[in-house]
């Protein structure tokens, strides 16, 4: 029997019993194993059992084993297929048998055990006909078991329950042999997960400041990265995903050796991904709720907001000051100051009106720089406010009782959009047309979308639904579910209740907003959303939302941004400098040096706090020119692993253990991250430190800011490095190719300026690397219309001479463009293999250029060394080679 020990109910009472296996079938056609499970004994607690469940099992691609658990007799709550579209259906192949106990038909229950495989997939499928009943999913290749599904008898706490609104599911775990990440959004100083939490998804608005609550966006996924096992059969970094794909509000508990689901409604949607790298799963997980949406190029410069910018000349100042100091800005933000008494879609009459607003943001325009607004979803009640009218006449607010409900947020009084309604998108879209034919804005801020609200409703009496049994950890301390947002008895289209859409709010609207600015522009949309779900990358970037200026939080957005990734948002930033608080001037220098590497690069804060624009202290400013310097070089790179995101799911921001998984130190890593597959950020993460203690996994790395210097690991360690006030620690690995552009102070300037290549040479053979190039906004991105440009590049060090070589696909697009290489510079020649270093002076190399133009006859060829290091650079200069155009560069050492 189930006994609950949590504060939920008495401990002595059984919560359930669990079920058993009644009958098991598989399909005519072989693709699914179904299985109907009956009830052992009723239990009251939560509410009553439901008697008859119905389990299916099917791959839905080699890669991708579903398990569904739901109730026989009545249709539940699922996410509509519109909402996430997911192709369900399963491949057509035999149902294998691997061992004899397997049988076909309902009347084989004597076997203990029944199987379900793909020809080609290393997933099994076990159902155990235990009492109660159980299911593992494990490695053909190993038999590691990756979710062990079968209870112990005498422990309660495994069993699986299912009743009308609370739902159990445990797996047992290798404590010592499962790192998991994921399972967000929380703020938490350690990324990897650790041991005894219970980890709540109810989306809220709470200032992600606050460690270990749930905060604004619900991710039921992990990764499960394992450690070798003691016979040697699992490899170190053999990595599998975890999906429920289900939008009610739950506690996770992980234990290190169990993860338990307690869910308040919907059912068991399990979706297992077999990897077996951590990309690989990324690339499974994003195939099934969508890949990344593609970013606009100038997304990657640098932006700036705050609340409680004064007026308009108070913004334009801003934008001055930044030119005055030199300091790149892409992108002038207002937050809901803009607005005419917190409304959306309108302009504050004397601060911010629109004749001035509009002759701002044509400004922007001119030099080559973006604005973006913010919109809130509640809409004020006020018979004078247009919009709230026209909301009304098409009837598309949430309701409650039969009425729109009355909730409040900034603007006093509001209704909230329901995005279920079919009529919204008409609806959100207009407006947003309405505001953008005043003002040509570039992307929009979706904030409060959890959904916010500024007073708590009272339940109505006795619903289970406002008042649900069992009581989530919601915000560390079982707050209501209606604590602070819209109510869960209020109704959405189609009688769809809050308690089952309200993860699924920040989602919908993101939708919504994506496809009005597509429909609008033409071009490619960028949203920036506080709430997500699974899938929102698909439509938005995120940031962590409301963290604090201090150093934890400096460090916190390490985790976060890494978590976000893995859950498909790779568009990901923080608050550079801290958004609550007054910064420091230390604080704020660490801060933007970290922040630069960021896919998303914001400085934002609060309005009560100081000014923290990067050129208010002189040694911000110097700090932020390097840093954004660095960035803006790096822009290609930032937009080409954008474009791999899109494509094939990949983070930009990636974990170590990524590119390293087969080092198990890179598990424990919270302080650094990887920019792609070979750019490490090391930052300073303490107040008065001038080193930093890094780990750097096995080969050479180059300091991307003096690549003179290096540091060469042979197997991992980590190394005390030289940290001062004005210096964060970025290097580039050994077998990375990096195509840079110049420094620039918008990305448009830094867009025409000259390619520089940065061949990293590798112990073990080639180095390799790509560009992705077009527009920078047209809507698809590398699609039939071939305007576009991918370019590969590989490089090595062979005998006695070096080369890089590319292969361009659709070559056009970056001919047309004149886009230039004007240097390559050749990183990581040992010293050993040069005969005799006193012959290579500068003139003493021979250079060998093949291409179709034969352009690069006179370019200029450097070697440079010292003492110090064991490594000698090559330096190929004044090339003017087109990046459209193949080539094989190849110059000799001796």
């Amino acid at each position: 029997m189930a006994i609950d020990s949590s504060s939920n109910s008495d401990e002595a009472t059984p919560i359930g019993h669990g079920y058993t296996i009644s009958s098991v079938k598989n399909d005519p056609t072989g693709k699914t194993l179904t299985a109907n499970l009956k009830l052992i004994k009723s239990s009251s607690v939560f509410g009553p059992d439901i008697p008859l469940l119905n389990l299916a099992a099917s791959f839905e691609s080699k890669d991708r084993l579903r398990v569904r658990i739901t109730d026989s007799n009545h249709q539940r709550w699922e996410i509509p297929q519109h909402v996430i579209p997911r192709d369900s259906s399963s491949l057509n192949y035999p149902l294998r048998s691997l061992k004899s106990k397997q049988g076909s038909g309902p009347h084989n229950l004597q076997q203990s055990e029944q199987f379900l495989t793909h020809p080609q997939s290393d997933l099994i499928f076990t159902l155990h006909n235990t009492t109660p009943f159980g299911f593992t999913v494990s490695r053909k290749s190993s038999n590691d078991v990756l979710f062990n599904a079968v209870p112990d008898p005498s422990n309660p706490a495994t069993f699986l329950l299912f009743k009308e609104q609370y739902l159990q599911l445990s797996s047992s775990l290798p404590a010592h042999r499962a790192s998991l990440y994921g399972l967000g959004e929380h703020t938490k100083s350690s990324f990897k997960l650790q041991p005894n939490q219970t980890l709540t998804l109810w989306n809220a608005d709470i200032a992600s400041a606050t460690l270990d609550v749930n905060l604004y966006g619900s991710h039921p996924f992990y990764l499960d990265v394992r450690s070798s096992s003691p016979d040697g059969t699992v490899k170190a970094g053999t990595t599998h995903g975890v999906l429920l794909l289900n939008s009610n509000g739950m506690d996770i508990v992980y234990g290190g050796d169990h993860i338990t689901y307690k869910v308040i409604g919907g059912i068991f949607d399990m979706y297992f991904f077999a990897g077996s790298s951590p990309e690989l799963v990324l690339e499974q997980y994003t195939q099934l709720i969508g890949r990344p949406a593609p970013m606009p190029y100038w997304s990657f410069g640098f932006h700036q907001c705050k609340y409680g910018y004064k007026n308009v000349s108070d913004v334009e100042g801003v934008v001055a000051n930044y030119a005055k100091a030199g300091i790149p800005l892409e992108v002038m933000w207002t937050d809901i100051d803009y607005m005419d008494a917190y409304k959306d879609f309108t302009f504050d009459p004397i601060n911010f009106p629109l004749d001035k607003m509009r002759a701002f943001v044509d400004n922007l325009h001119k030099n080559g720089q973006k604005y973006v607004p913010i919109l809130d979803p509640g809409i004020n009640v006020n018979e004078t406010y247009a919009t709230y009218v026209r909301g009304l006449q098409a009837d598309i607010y949430i309701k409650r009782n039969g009425v729109n409900y009355l909730g409040k947020v900034w603007p006093g009084p509001v209704y909230f959009p329901d995005f279920l309604n079919p009529r919204s998108q008409a609806f959100w879209g207009g407006e947003i047309k309405l505001f953008r034919d005043l003002l040509p804005f570039d992307g929009l801020w979706i904030d409060m979308n959890e959904l916010s609200n500024f007073i708590t409703s009272p339940p109505i009496p006795l619903s289970s639904l406002d008042n649900p049994p069992y009581k989530i950890n919601n915000a560390g301390d079982q707050q209501p579910i209606n604590d602070r947002t819209v109510p869960a008895t209020c109704l959405h289209y189609g009688n769809i209740t809050e308690y089952d859409a309200h993860n699924l709010y920040g989602l919908l609207e993101s939708k919504a907003t994506n496809k009005a600015l597509m429909d609008i522009t033409g071009r490619r949309p960028f949203i920036l959303s506080r709430s997500t779900f699974v899938s929102s990358g698909k439509y938005t970037a995120h940031w962590t939302g409301d963290n604090a200026a201090t150093w934890d939080d400096l460090a916190y957005s390490i985790p976060s941004i890494l978590n976000s990734g893995i859950f498909g948002i790779p568009m990901v930033g923080a608050d550079i400098c801290g958004f609550s608080r007054d910064t420091t001037e230390e604080l704020c220098r660490r801060w933007i040096q970290l922040g630069a590497f960021y896919p998303f690069a914001r400085d934002h804060s609060e309005k009560d706090s100081i000014r923290q624009e990067l050129y208010v202290w002189d040694s911000v400013a110097a700090s932020a020119r390097e840093v954004l310097g660095l960035r803006y070089r790096l822009l290609p790179y930032f937009y080409t692993l954008m474009y791999e995101a899109h494509t094939k799911g990949t983070p930009i921001a990636r974990p170590l253990f990524f590119s390293f998984p087969e080092d198990v130190t890179t598990y424990e890593i919270n302080s650094q991250f990887l920019v792609g597959k070979g750019v490490l950020v090391s930052p300073v993460l303490e107040s008065g430190a001038v080193t930093v203690h890094a780990y750097f996994p096995a080969g050479t790395w180059f300091d991307l800011f003096n690549v003179s210097n290096s540091v060469n690991a042979e197997s991992g360690k980590y190394v005390t490095l030289d940290a001062p006030p004005d210096h964060i620690n970025v290097h580039v690995g050994e077998g990375n190719i990096l195509a840079l552009q110049g420094e620039a102070m918008t990305t448009e300037a830094a867009r025409k300026t000259a390619f520089q290549l940065v061949v990293v040479l590798s112990n073990s053979g080639n180095s390799s690397g790509q560009v992705y190039l077009d527009d920078g906004e047209t809507l698809d991105m590398a699609d039939g219309k071939e305007q576009w440009t991918l370019v590969r590049f590989y490089g090595a060090l062979r005998n006695n001479s070096v080369f890089v070589t590319s292969k361009v696909t659709n070559a056009r697009f970056a001919l047309d463009q004149r886009w230039m290489i004007d240097k390559v510079t050749f990183l990581g020649i040992p010293k050993h293999k040069i005969k005799s270093l006193d012959r290579m002076d500068l003139g003493g190399n021979e250079l060998s250029i093949v291409n179709g133009t034969n352009s690069m006859r006179k370019a200029d060829v450097k070697t440079q060394f010292d003492s110090s290091s064991q490594f000698v650079s090559v330096e190929v200069s004044k090339l003017s080679q087109l990046i459209g155009e193949e080539f094989w560069l190849e110059t000799k050492i001796r």
